[in-house]
């Protein structure tokens, strides 16, 4: 009897489906077990982690963790790097370096480096990639390379609820105020007020809050509508499903409109 081919295309699916599942199975594990948490600080030693904030696995450079202090329900994302002092295993003395506080979010590949005091207030959100340094490279001596001369180190504070864009620079000396918006790829240094927005390289204020006329220059989009309180998930996928039938009924009876329309202008020609 002749061997069916597609019983042994059918076996190595199969076999190739299942050693996928188990590789994404054993993955997940991993990640979840290796994440660093105020339970499961791994093989760090920080100042502090705040209930609730976890660090993805895999982490980036992290070294000089007894300088750091994280706040509550902090994320900080893969590959994120985190670093207190020039380089590891220095005395730092008896203070913190860096510190985050509570409800921080730090994206995917971002840097955090702190040679002096660096300070990040609650509910700072920060897209992927971005990059804050207290310190920067000096170029004072023309015979003498770059990167073999001292750096300038300058503390930066970045204030509460801020919103910091993908790829964004902070440098140091920057003094961020409260809620203010950082665009994707601004280099930001000096002095920024609450409630501005800033844009470029180097970064200029775009718009800023103004207590008797609101945002200025105004706002180009309306406010987005929150969700109601007390509305539940199931609620809002019913209401979707719902705005998705109304949807169809009208495409559907505009379509019918044109058909008529064309049946119409069809007779009378």
């Amino acid at each position: 009897m002749p061997i069916n081919q597609n019983v042994f295309s059918s076996v190595a699916a199969w076999r190739r489906r299942a050693v996928s599942r188990a590789v994404h199975r054993g993955a997940r594990w991993v990640r979840e077990v290796a994440a660093v948490t105020a339970e499961r600080p791994g093989p760090y030693r920080f100042r502090r982690i705040g209930a609730g904030t976890r660090l993805a696995y895999p982490q980036g450079t992290v070294f000089g963790d007894p300088w750091i202090e994280l706040g509550e329900h902090c994320i900080i994302a893969q590959d994120v790097t985190l670093t207190a002092g020039m380089m590891p295993d220095l005395d730092l003395g008896p203070d913190p370096i860096l510190t985050l506080g509570n409800g921080v979010v730090l994206g995917r590949g971002s840097h955090v480096i702190a040679d002096v005091r660096l300070t990040i207030g609650d509910d700072c959100f920060f897209g992927p990639g971005v990059y804050v340094t207290t310190t920067n490279h000096s170029y004072d001596d023309p015979e003498v390379p770059v990167g073999k001369q001292w750096p300038r180190s300058a503390p930066v504070a970045i204030g509460p609820g801020g919103w910091i864009g993908t790829g964004a620079v902070i440098l140091p000396g920057a003094r961020l105020g409260r809620n203010v918006v950082v665009a994707a790829g601004a280099v930001v240094r000096g002095e920024v007020p609450d409630h501005a927005v800033v844009a470029g390289a180097p970064a200029r204020i775009v718009r800023r809050w103004d207590a008797r006329q609101g945002w200025q220059p105004p706002l180009r989009t309306p406010a987005p509508v929150p969700i109601p309180e007390n509305v539940t998930p199931d609620q809002l996928v019913a209401l979707r499903a719902w705005q998705a039938a109304e949807a169809k009924e009208a495409e559907e009876a505009e379509g019918a409109e044109e058909v008529a329309g064309a049946e119409g202008a069809y007779e009378t020609s």
